[in-house]
């Protein structure tokens, strides 16, 4: 495996541009909220969003899991939101209606995972990847439950390289997170039945929301005020308060609605137009 700098690129908590180094914080951006209520949940929570905490925030993430360093977790089998992306996908693979998900992971890049406890150890608490540096270790770990690393040398992102990897090895029934609307758009044009769902979409301009709802199966909100107006408008349910995900595709309908039925917990069921927002929601949306 070629060297590479020990670097790693993130969007987190407001989409702040963080940089991490070595296991250090050496960079926080300017966050593009100042409050997010799935913030004030996380483990270390951030009820105020800015440099300092989003810096705090991070280095307990570094800490408590490995994030960005070779000692990362890649399994877990928590739910730390009811509808999550992880916690979708993970249910998906479960219940046998996804037999593979591209997922993007610190250390490691595109992955394909076949396993519900990678998928959450992956997803369920990784924020947006902007670019990464290849760990040799965490590599191990994936490969070693099942994972295929789709560049080991580089650890590069590549979603659209990501699916049609899955399927050149069999896979069937692929799900891949999806960051970028072109991206998105690439993906449904060369593999239709992909299921997409779309993430990390704070701050999308109205263009580049139409065009992820037009190509994704789901989409996460966010902060986004223009997935809100614009996959809201377009979805045939919704699932979650706060920070909702758009259901656009009878696909992914089906997902949500066999993952209700095997839900011990009560459920709210009501027709009505969407969206219908909360009274709790990201400040400001944007």
């Amino acid at each position: 495996m070629t060297e590479a700098r020990d670097e790693h690129v993130i969007e987190a908590i407001g989409r702040s541009r963080i940089v991490i180094r070595e296991g250090e914080v050496v960079e926080v951006g300017e966050a593009r909220i100042k409050e997010c209520p799935l913030a004030k949940r996380f483990s270390l929570p951030v009820p105020e969003i800015d440099r300092d905490t989003v810096k705090a925030n991070i280095e307990n993430r570094i800490r408590s899991w490995g994030m960005c360093t070779p000692d990362r977790d890649v399994l877990d089998t928590r739910e730390f939101v009811g509808y999550g992306a992880s916690e979708i996908l993970s249910f998906g693979l479960h219940a046998g209606l996804i037999d593979a998900v591209v997922l993007a992971c610190d250390g490691a890049g595109t992955v394909i995972v076949t396993t519900p406890p990678l998928v959450q150890g992956i997803g369920g608490r990784m924020s947006g990847l902007v670019s990464t540096t290849p760990y040799p270790d965490v590599i191990r770990r994936i490969e070693e439950n099942g994972g295929v690393v789709i560049d080991r040398a580089s650890a590069r992102l590549d979603q659209a390289e990501g699916v049609k990897r899955a399927y050149e090895l069999g896979h069937t029934n692929v799900a891949v997170t999806v960051a970028l609307p072109a991206d998105a758009e690439t993906i449904r044009c060369l593999y239709p039945d992909a299921i997409i769902f779309g993430v990390h979409v704070t701050g999308l301009s109205p263009d580049e929301a139409e065009l992820f709802a037009a190509s994704a199966d789901l989409m996460t909100s966010c902060a986004s005020k223009t997935v809100r107006e614009i996959a809201g408008r377009r979805a045939l349910m919704r699932a979650g308060v706060a920070i909702p995900i758009f259901v656009l595709s009878e696909r992914a309908k089906e997902l949500i609605v066999e993952k209700l039925r095997r839900n011990n917990e009560p459920v709210l069921i009501k027709s009505t137009n969407l969206p219908v927002l909360g009274e709790q929601q990201p400040d400001p949306l944007v």
